[in-house]
């Protein structure tokens, strides 16, 4: 059964501090017709339900702690009997949306998760948030980067838990350094690719 990487779009708010923006976020399923590994719960626990139909979850990895990309996650969990990650640098934004329910288990910088067969390697990459992370399939030629990388640069650094020239750093050191064909799965968006990106690091910085 060969491995695949499966989407959805979901629809919600994004709050943070007294804002609110109407946005559209990526969800991505890994996976084969056994099981399969959830990146980010966004909105709509019961569309991102169906998409797995009766499948193990492995477990539901979240690439930061933002509402837009954690709000459905607790739900999500019980729904699919299913662990929900999270790096610990962002437990103070997690906690904003679900003040009594912590996440199941903590991301680490350098582990795998394995689904199907295939490893997922967790890359630290803060900016966007302190916790953001990304997970780098190299069997499948893919990397999930939530909101540190989308198509055209990085994500947003404003705000009291981002910063610019962190996500740059992050963005050079950890992932314009992987192959250049690899994918590049978004939370926002579409695809792209790092040969894409990679020329464009220096007018980002500049």
């Amino acid at each position: 059964m060969p491995t695949r990487i499966e989407q959805i779009v979901t629809s919600g708010l994004f709050e943070v501090d007294d804002a609110r923006w109407q946005v559209d976020n990526n969800v991505w399923l890994i996976g084969d017709e056994r099981e399969c590994l959830i990146v980010d719960a966004p909105h709509d626990a019961e569309a991102i339900a169906a998409l797995v139909g009766g499948r193990d979850v492995v477990a539901i990895a979240c690439t930061h702690g933002h509402s837009d990309h954690v709000g459905a996650a607790v739900e999500l969990a019980g729904l699919v009997d299913a662990p929900v990650l999270l790096h610990p640098d962002d437990r103070v934004l997690w906690d904003r949306v679900h003040p009594d329910r912590p996440p199941h288990a903590e991301l680490a910088d350098g582990e795998s998760l394995t689904v199907a067969g295939v490893d997922l390697w967790v890359l630290h990459t803060p900016g966007h948030t302190p916790g953001s992370c990304c997970f780098h399939a190299p069997g499948l030629g893919a990397v999930f980067t939530g909101d540190t990388l989308v198509a055209g640069g990085p994500g947003a650094s404003e705000g009291p838990y981002g910063d610019f020239d962190t996500i740059i750093r992050s963005i050079g050191t950890r992932l314009l350094t992987l192959p250049p064909q690899t994918t590049v799965h978004t939370g926002h968006g579409g695809r792209t690719t790092i040969a894409a990106e990679a020329p464009h690091l220096a007018e980002w910085t500049d």
